[in-house]
């Protein structure tokens, strides 16, 4: 990507390198990683998981507050750092123009929270292991930059649009708060099995995956940000994140009744319709059987 003279967004919080304070009683997260819930890889809505691990309530730890000292990080580090901030900025210009356009009210952005190993957060306890997610609770997107180095290592998932479009997509989570859809899918989840809620899930990953693409449609309008080769890359990390190629490489097989992000072809397949279309309209993974999708 070319973010070259790109402005930096103010909406950050740098928590890297601080210590999380006391954690809630949340031990179902970490059953939930140990159980090999490989999926939460890309994060998504940490609401999610804090509520079906039956924790969402849960007072929060106090974060120790001080200044992060920038010297104790790596130059590659404060790289990623600053590059994220440009990030979120670009979703800031685009989604406040695409909401005025489409009559959606005023967008109010999120914070993007830099946290180190694992942090306190509006729903709960957040871990790095837990990927990058998003918090409805307090508006905020939580990201430990060493996610960054497990997509390339772990993944063979890597280039700067493969980052950007995991921070979009967690943007996309803040766009469905917005505009409600997520408040009502997460109301509709709570009166379903878990199976059925499993599906509601899939919809709301798949739709953040649209406006991924639909804000780097726009980017690219505006600026002109994307080069060769960076639309393969958030194609092969789609590809790479869903649910059943990363069931299949932990487990042999994949559980499609289990997944909750969608398959590496509709995570694709959204992705690119966003990209495509430019078009919030065309984001109607929630009209669609499950066959469509």
């Amino acid at each position: 990507m070319d973010l070259e003279g790109r402005r930096e967004s103010s909406n950050v919080e740098d928590r890297r390198g601080m210590s999380a304070g006391r954690k809630v009683g949340i031990g179902g997260i970490g059953g939930l990683i140990i159980a090999g819930l490989i999926t939460l890889l890309m994060g998504g809505n940490l609401g999610d998981v804090l509520q079906n691990a039956g924790t969402m309530g849960m007072g929060m730890g106090q974060e120790q507050q001080g200044e992060v000292d920038p010297t104790q990080f790596t130059e590659q580090e404060q790289e990623l750092a600053a590059f994220s901030k440009k990030i979120l900025a670009g979703t800031e210009d685009v989604w406040t123009k695409v909401f005025q356009e489409q009559g959606l009210g005023r967008y109010t952005p999120p914070t993007m929270v830099l946290y180190t190993g694992s942090t306190s957060t509006g729903c709960g306890q957040g871990s790095a292991q837990m990927g990058p997610f998003y918090c409805s609770a307090d508006q905020c997107l939580y990201i430990d930059l060493s996610f960054f180095s497990s997509m390339r290592q772990q993944l063979g998932a890597d280039g700067d649009f493969a980052y950007a479009y995991v921070i979009a997509h967690e943007v996309g989570h803040h766009v469905e708060y917005l505009t409600g859809t997520l408040n009502k899918a997460h109301q509709q989840m709570s009166r379903m099995n878990e199976k059925d809620a499993n599906r509601i899930s899939v919809r709301l990953e798949l739709l953040a995956d649209f406006y991924a693409g639909v804000w780097a449609h726009h980017d690219n309008k505006m600026f002109g940000s994307l080069e060769q080769g960076d639309l393969e890359e958030a194609i092969i990390c789609a590809q790479k994140i869903g649910d059943d190629y990363l069931q299949k490489r932990a487990q042999g097989y994949d559980v499609p009744e289990s997944f909750t992000h969608g398959t590496s072809a509709q995570r694709m397949k959204w992705l690119k319709l966003g990209l495509q279309t430019g078009d919030v309209r065309y984001g109607n993974t929630f009209q669609m059987s499950d066959a469509q999708l």
